[in-house]
């Protein structure tokens, strides 16, 4: 399996979110999720280089739509 990972702002205290995520999808698919901070109201949950759920104008998914979308993309492959 690839790396599943999380990059969110870490000025506009997203690390919350991340760690719910994070924590939500290990327990669902045994993995581990490696959280990278950034700037730039940025929240993305890649695998790999993919991403497969983030934060959109007016959208910010949460963390049973971001298990949703790691589940689809992990059947994808």
């Amino acid at each position: 399996m690839k790396q599943v990972s999380i990059v969110y702002c870490k000025p506009c205290g997203y690390l919350k979110r991340a760690e719910a995520a994070a924590g939500a999808v290990k327990e669902k698919f045994g993995v581990s999720v490696s959280l990278t901070p950034d700037t730039g109201g940025i929240f993305e949950v890649r695998i790999g280089a993919n991403v497969v759920a983030k934060r959109e104008k007016g959208h910010f998914p949460d963390t049973q739509e971001i298990v949703a979308a790691v589940a689809g993309a992990l059947k994808a492959r």
